[in-house]
């Protein structure tokens, strides 16, 4: 899977985050290789949202550094976005447009060149077949939620940040997704992920991290 093939290795050290004046967490580190899926726990408010736009590089920490194969990811700046998707607890998609159309506007955004045929294909696979064509205000939230995850069968990127990506979704499509989050594991990905609901994971390293109030 090309960007998968070299080792790769996502640390933290000695985060603090904030939001306003109240301190979320602090003294927070971390650190995972190839095949590593890291799920971030915690109540509401403790900071995990937080914590994955920091990592992305939406944010910084208010102290400490994330490093990306040992490079400070704000040093790296475009480089490091370049290996990242990030897929937040909101669709994030465009009402007007179709999903077709979302997947597309998302994927040029990125700079992602993927034919439209094989985008079809994977909102088909997500059973999108028959909202293809429809403004997304009309497709339910685990549809909308289906458009947003499709990017995960289409971009070539070593890290995945995922906020609450089961929510909204039937069986049948966290199913999907499950398989896909183990089989981009075992390909040498790294993903690290919040969820409230009930998931086990099969991939070569499973860690967790607390985030408490």
């Amino acid at each position: 899977m090309g960007l998968l093939a070299s080792n790769r290795e996502l640390t933290a050290d000695n985060l603090v985050g904030v939001r306003g004046d109240r301190l979320l967490f602090e003294k927070l580190n971390f650190k995972c290789s190839n095949g590593t899926v890291l799920y971030l726990q915690g109540a509401n408010g403790t900071g995990k949202t937080t914590l994955l736009r920091t990592i992305c590089g939406l944010s910084k920490p208010h102290a400490g550094v994330i490093k990306w194969c040992g490079e400070n990811i704000n040093a790296l700046a475009e480089d490091f976005h370049q290996h990242v998707l990030y897929i937040g607890h909101l669709p994030g998609i465009k009402e007007d447009l179709t999903a077709l159309e979302n997947l597309q506007f998302s994927l040029a955004l990125s700079g992602s060149n993927v034919m439209e045929d094989k985008a079809t294909a994977v909102l088909k696979m997500l059973g999108l077949a028959h909202g293809l064509n429809l403004p997304t205000r009309m497709l339910s939230q685990g549809q909308k939620r289906r458009v947003a995850l499709a990017r995960l069968w289409l971009q070539d990127l070593p890290l995945w940040i995922l906020d609450e990506p089961f929510t909204a979704l039937d069986t049948s499509a966290t199913d999907l997704l499950k398989q896909k989050i183990e089989a981009f594991a075992h390909d040498g990905g790294i993903v690290v992920m919040t969820t409230h609901q009930e998931v086990t994971l099969h991939v070569p390293k499973f860690e967790q991290l607390r985030l408490d109030a």
